[in-house]
């Protein structure tokens, strides 16, 4: 007896014991295992050159506990390099924490991995510094060492980066924690976000699913990699850490539909809930009404007020306020609120980023005013400061030993520039030391200053030619929704969504607020439901009505069957081809003047899917100009200007004068003072000509 009670306890045993490494994979959250961020340097290659800095920026997200940061560069020094003399350090915001001399050795070209203190690290953006101190080799009987500038070099790659080594913190702050991680760049980067709506999704699911969409991406901070918009399906959710369902309550899944809160009745009431947030979190946003749904959509368009919830939960009704403040265009803008010092030698750059909605250009008489200061022992000779504008330059000025405490510099903008959209101001300060070829430098000498009463007179204008160097206008204007209708086609397959949800991942970059207005149609709208809007039509020739209707009047034609895309005045399009390519065509909309269509369209939607992609983030923009771009699936992309090129239509007079708020006082002060002027005349002159008559009454 006692045998068989040792048996069965050592089977019990066993079975416990198998049963603890279960137990504990199960008890593993999505996020718990340690992962990388790697962030490369950015930009094209760069270089040191005898004494100077440049800053790489990283950031730590607010939910990472971090383990370890590493630095990684990929560096080629010049062959003739004193090795013994220069040297290069690294700090981390600003405090130094490592040093080494590059060596000429493998022809300079080296590799170097440096793990940086933690500590040094804070929440948000950090900066890297590289300061090189580089010199060539020199005869030793030389009393003080002259660099050459052009010999003394260090080119870092851009295969150089910054890795963190970190955990994900447990989501602890509701609504706005998960939102956070939702368009978090490592959440995004690895592809593990999702938008999903139902299967077949209605306009109304739409509408709220691309305002939550646009303000996700506007919190995405990478240029190249997108939020996907797709059916909740068990594939889609795959590999998934982030789901947003946006959803009426009748197509939820059971197991969701179960989670949500049924404190609020659905019929007067939108739900935002975060459920499943220990194990596979989904943001559910859901109602029985669907103007219910779309103003929860709207909610979620907005960053600012998604990060004020720190509950799971969240209800919207008819008086809940969702609408963002119009995103302002100031025509003052002030370059920093504290004022910043640039400390060091030679060349020392600040860059100042103006934002303005991408359809607005810079028009007449904007001016630069930059007030700055500086140390008063340069070589004033040779000193002097540089305005430049998305790096070409506006104006310099010398430095001066009188002005040194107080010195203002005063440019125009130049409308040559053509600039619109987002842009940057570079102040360079080229400071030269007195007698410096025997003068020991120091990061701390010489310095400049740039103050707080710095600033940018702005005068703008619309861009509102249709072409897609302007887009996203004509779909955006000044940062809203500018009357959008999206014609679907009549089957709605995952290269659809995608597709859907590339033109809404940059157009959502590009708002600025979450008002403004989305309608969804299918392919049978009636043309009046077209009229004074803007329409993106999505589809095929056999799929989509209004592609069809308008086959006439696209730039790249299809053939009486829809098979293929026929050759036209700019390019000869072989039969085969032109059933592999996908176009996006900017026309004049065909139902009312002075609206756009926007046609995202080919033979089959994995065609359009990828054309689609060329607006879809920053990384293909640049590719994408004129009004008609052809895309193959070998990645050739070609673009064409088809309307006519009538040139820069000039304002008129009276349009310059209503754009200036200035000008336009002053004409209307003017116009009240001649007018005084005349009546008084006339007032004058009838006096005159009563006393006239009087005399020769009597």
């Amino acid at each position: 007896m006692m045998k068989k009670q040792i048996m069965i306890g050592l089977i019990c045993l066993s079975l416990f014991l198998v049963q603890i490494p279960a137990a504990l994979a199960a008890a593993v959250l999505p996020g718990d295992a340690t992962m990388t961020y790697e962030t490369s340097f950015t930009g094209s290659e760069i270089s040191l050159t005898g004494t100077s800095s440049q800053q790489q920026y990283f950031t730590v997200m607010d939910y990472w506990n971090v383990d370890a940061v590493n630095i990684r560069l990929h560096f080629q020094v010049s062959q003739i390099n004193a090795d013994q003399q220069s040297s290069v350090t690294l700090s981390l915001n600003g405090i130094p924490f490592y040093s080494f001399r590059p060596s000429a050795e493998n022809n300079g070209e080296q590799s170097l991995s440096v793990p940086a203190p933690k500590g040094f690290l804070k929440e948000g953006s950090n900066t890297l510094s590289i300061h090189g101190n580089l010199k060539t080799d020199t005869e030793d009987y030389q009393l003080c060492s002259v660099d050459n500038t052009q010999d003394s070099w260090l080119h870092l790659f851009n295969t150089s980066n910054i890795s963190v080594k970190y955990a994900p913190k447990a989501i602890t702050g509701g609504i706005a924690d998960f939102s956070a991680r939702f368009s978090g760049m490592d959440t995004v980067k690895r592809g593990q976000s999702l938008l999903a709506v139902p299967e077949n999704a209605t306009g109304s699911e739409l509408e709220s699913a691309t305002y939550a969409l646009s303000g996700f991406a506007k919190g995405n901070t990478l240029n190249d990699k997108t939020i996907p918009l797709l059916p909740y399906r068990e594939d889609t959710l795959k590999d998934k850490r982030a789901v947003v369902l946006v959803a009426m309550y009748d197509q939820l899944p059971a197991t969701l539909k179960n989670l949500v809160s049924t404190t609020a009745d659905l019929s007067t009431h939108a739900v935002i809930q975060l459920v499943n947030k220990d194990s596979s979190p989904v943001l559910v946003v859901t109602s029985r009404d669907e103007s219910l749904l779309i103003k929860a959509g709207r909610f979620m368009a907005s960053g600012e007020l998604l990060s004020q919830i720190r509950e799971d939960l969240k209800l919207v009704d008819d008086a809940t306020d969702v609408a963002d403040p119009a995103p302002p265009i100031s025509s003052n803008v002030t370059f920093t609120e504290t004022g910043d010092k640039l400390t060091g030698p030679n060349h020392q750059e600040q860059t100042y980023f103006v934002s303005l909605p991408s359809n607005r250009s810079i028009a007449d008489d904007g001016k630069i005013s930059l007030d700055f200061r500086y140390a008063g022992n340069l070589d004033f000779e040779r000193s002097l400061v540089t305005v430049s504008i998305n790096n070409t330059p506006v104006g310099s000025k010398k430095l001066t030993k009188e002005l040194a405490n107080g010195d203002v510099l005063t440019l125009d903008v130049p409308q040559s520039l053509n600039i619109s959209g987002n842009f940057s101001v570079t102040v360079a300060f080229d400071l030269e030391m007195a007698n410096a070829i025997c003068t020991p430098n120091t990061e701390q000498m010489p310095w400049a200053y740039v103050s707080k009463e710095s600033m940018m007179r702005l005068n703008t204008k619309d861009r509102t030619e249709l072409l897609l160097s302007n887009y996203p206008y004509p779909f955006l204007r000044d940062g809203i929704f500018n009357r959008v209708a999206v014609v679907l086609p009549q089957e709605m397959d995952d290269y659809a969504y995608q597709s859907l949800g590339n033109i809404f991942n940059m157009l959502g970059q590009y708002a600025g607020g979450n008002t403004g207005d989305i309608h969804y149609y299918s392919d049978d709208v009636a043309a009046d439901n077209l009229k004074d809007n803007n329409i993106i039509a999505i589809g095929t020739y056999k799929n989509n009505k209004v592609i069809r209707d308008n086959n006439d009047k696209l730039f790249f034609k299809y053939n009486k069957d829809g098979s293929t895309l026929l050759s036209n005045e700019k390019i000869a399009i072989e039969e085969q081809y032109g059933a592999g390519i996908g176009t996006l065509q900017l026309l004049d909309s065909p139902y009312e003047s002075g609206r756009g269509l926007l046609a995202v369209t080919a033979v089959s939607s994995e065609s359009y899917y990828l054309v689609s992609k060329l607006i879809a983030s920053e990384k293909d923009r640049w590719k994408v100009y004129g009004d008609g771009v052809v895309a193959d699936k070998d990645g050739q992309v070609n673009a064409y200007r088809f309307k006519t090129l009538s040139g820069e239509a000039k304002e008129s007079t009276v349009a310059q004068i209503i754009e200036r708020s200035d000008v336009l006082g002053f004409v209307v002060a003017a116009v009240l003072m001649i007018t005084l002027v005349i009546v008084s005349l006339l007032l004058l002159l009838r006096k005159h000509m009563k006393k006239r008559g009087d005399k020769r009454e009597t």
